[in-house]
Formats: structure tokens, sequence, C-alpha cells
């Protein structure tokens, strides 16, 4: 597959079809009185939301120089993205030119700008007080160079976040010769893997909203609709409970494909509906999966599929113990899943792809709930625990929800499914 989930998402929010079906949702009825739609009833969820606070952040980058001279690191280079955003406060979005941070081991933070964005990223600042300009016709890898060179570094690691692009990553190690250039992970995921009070709180805020959108949007699917308009449906309600996602689906056969599938579909009654959505929260994710039977009492065949998933989910769940490796978290849940007959390992009919990932800021990010990783569970890693059982010429099923470690041990931030006629806890 070549289509990711979260550009199908957009794209099927976007669409032509799925605007039009909106619109005639919206539509006055030629009588008298608007028709109404459960679209009408859904409010902002905002309103308890509090941002991380400055000096979160400046903890956070206090973590990152603590975590630098244990590692031997005398700078952390920041492209604009999810670290620059988790550390500075600063959300850019990338082109072409260079607009980067730079947190050395001691010392303040610097920032590298086109000399025309200075006064906007001036404006953005709450940490750090120094901006090192290039104009158009400048090379923005000497302004780095010379960064490196203030902050009295003329050796050893520069660690380079995972986002950082390589012409950015080229340009400054052609620039700055002198320096080794090693990955960025060991500082930045070792801050970002572990949230505090304050990420949790909004984590748990995306989801409760995904959550009510999922509630209004399964009641509007319609026998005919496609997954576009169905999409767009789920991109209105979240905008109305006050956030920025949607919800992409499959139906019938193609739901045996986990991200999706390029297939012009139309729904039908009896047709297993799957359907996977985000949502963000000052820039923190949800991530939730659900799985239906459409406008009719599923089969056997359907209530068997179903209720192994969500034993498989069960298992995940009841194996992430304080302390034991992320794998676990796989191994139980594919367990269940080859003592059915499924598989085995990534084997379809089966689950072919690890059971979670990590969460956070990103949709998918460290963390991973997979056959090999051996690092133990801590208090503030969150991850989602989401066996598919993908059948092809079928159908597929998952229920996808996230949960987090806290000192007791796991918690959901979502319950998952009762039942396959049942589908909100």
């Amino acid at each position: 597959m070549t289509l990711k989930r979260r550009d199908f998402i957009k794209l099927s929010a976007g669409s032509t079809a799925g605007a039009a079906f909106l619109a005639a949702c919206n539509s006055s009825a030629e009588t008298t009185a608007k028709s109404e739609t459960p679209l009408d009833k859904l409010k902002p969820m905002t309103g308890d939301v509090k941002p991380i606070t400055l000096q979160e952040r400046e903890s956070r980058i206090e973590k990152a120089q603590k975590l630098m001279t244990d590692n031997n690191i005398k700078a952390l280079y920041l492209d604009g993205g999810t670290s620059m955003h988790y550390f500075t406060g600063i959300r850019w979005g990338n082109s072409e030119r260079m607009m980067a941070a730079i947190i050395p081991a001691k010392g303040e933070v610097k920032y590298i700008s086109p000399a025309f964005e200075a006064a906007r990223v001036e404006e953005l600042m709450t940490i750090g007080k120094d901006i090192r300009v290039w104009e158009e016709h400048e090379s923005p890898y000497k302004q780095v160079a010379l960064a490196f060179k203030d902050f009295g570094i003329t050796s050893g690691n520069i660690a380079m976040e995972e986002q950082v692009r390589f012409f950015l990553f080229d340009g400054i190690r052609k620039e700055a010769s002198n320096l080794n250039y090693i990955s960025g992970d060991p500082v930045t995921a070792a801050c970002r893997k572990y949230k505090s009070a304050a990420e949790i709180a909004l984590l748990q805020i995306a989801n409760n909203i995904a959550i009510e959108a999922y509630k209004t949007s399964v009641a509007m699917l319609e026998e005919g609709m496609t997954p576009q308009q169905f999409s767009a449906i789920t991109a209105e309600a979240h905008k109305r409970l006050g956030v920025s996602g949607g919800i992409g689906a499959n139906f019938g056969e193609p739901s045996a494909y986990p991200h999706g599938s390029i297939q012009q579909q139309y729904l039908k009654k009896g047709d297993i509906v799957l359907m996977d959505g985000v949502c963000k929260v000052e820039g923190y994710s949800s991530d939730i999966s659900r799985t239906i039977v459409f406008g009719a009492e599923p089969t056997d065949r359907q209530k068997e599929v179903w209720n192994l998933q969500r034993k498989s989910q069960d298992a995940g769940f009841a194996a992430a113990k304080l302390g034991d490796p992320c794998e676990n978290v796989d191994i139980a849940a594919r367990k269940v899943l080859t003592d059915a007959g499924y598989g085995p390992g990534y084997k379809v009919p089966g689950c072919p792809h690890r059971t979670g990932h990590g969460i956070g800021m990103d949709t998918h990010e460290w963390g991973n709930m997979v056959l090999g990783n051996k690092e133990p569970l801590k208090p503030g890693m969150c991850f989602s625990i989401e066996p598919t059982i993908s059948i092809y010429g079928e159908f597929g099923v998952r229920t996808e929800d996230c949960a987090h470690m806290t000192e007791e041990g796991i918690k959901w931030f979502t319950q998952p499914s009762p039942s396959i006629d049942k589908t909100f806890a």
C-alpha cells in the first residue's frame, strides 16, 4: 500500500463527493424548517484544555541538556516539526528554507532563520533570545557552524533529531566537518516517550473528543454512502467539537486492508465497517479504530472474528505490566490469534502488523508493542493496542484503543467496544 492512513483521512475529508454529501445533510428542507442532523447537537469540548506551560517546556530543555551531558552530546539540532514544537513551543511549517533551533548541552537555545522570517520567529519565541539570520543569497549552514562555534563547540558529537531532512544534515556536516553527527534519539525519544501529567490530560481530552465524533458519525451512516462521504461527516463532527480530525473507513471486503483500499465502495446492509480516526488537541493525538456491522444482524462468522479480535486486544492489555518488555503486549495478543488458527506471525488470515505503537504529539512515535522491543514499560508511556484480523476476500476487524502506564499499572484512555452490536462502552 502506498496510501498512508493519515493521507487517506485527509483526502477523504477533502473530497468533492464528501463535501457535496455534507452540504446535502445540512441543506434546508424545501418545506419550511431546516432539517436537523446529529451534527447540529455537537458543541466544542475544548473548554478544559490547558496548554503546555512555559515552565514545562523549560524543564524539558533542562532534561534534554542533562541527557546530552550523559550521552556525550554537545548540541541537539531541531528541524521544524514535532520536536521543535515540543521543546520550544514553536509550530513551524517546513519548506526548502532552513528554520531551525539548536539546544546546546550548556547555554540558551539559538535559532537559525531566513532573514525575512526573523520577525515572525521572534513573535513566536518564548524560549531563547538569539536568532541567527541568513539572507536569500547566503548559506544557512554557515550560520549553523557559527552558532556551534559561539557555543564553544569545536569537536564532539552533534545530535540530529529524527525528522531532520537529509539536505539540511548534509549541508551542516559539510560546513562543520570538524564535528561528528549522531542520532538525537537518546535525547528526543528519552524526553518525549514519557508523558507528564499535563500531556496525559491533553491526550485524554483528544480521546474523549474523538469518541464523541465517532458516536455522531456512526449514527449518520447510510446505505449507498461512500467512505469519502463518511469521512466528510467525521471532519465536520470534529470541527464542531472544536478540533481538527477525521475518520477513514472501509466497507465490506476492503476492510481487510489495515490502512484502506483504493477500491470504490458503496455501503450495503450487512457490511463490516472498519473505521480508523485521529484528532489533535494542542498537538496531542488520539488514535481509535472501531468495527461494526451496518444495518443488519451480524452473522455468526462476523461475531466469531470480532470476538476473537477483542479477546486478542484484552490479552495485550493484560500483558502490559510495569517493568516488563513492550514486546509482551504483542506476544500475548498474537498468541490468542495463533491459538485460534490464524497466522502464525504476520501471515494472513491473521494480524499482518505489530500490536501497537507509541503515541503522543506524533500519532506514531517511539515505544512500539512489537516482537523484539525489550524496552521495559514505565509510567508515562502511551501506546495503542490494536491487533487486526485481516481476511482478504472477506473482511477485516480491528478495535484500537490507546492506553498509558501509571504508577499503578496500565489504564485505557478509551474503553474498547463491549460487543459487535454495542460499539461504545
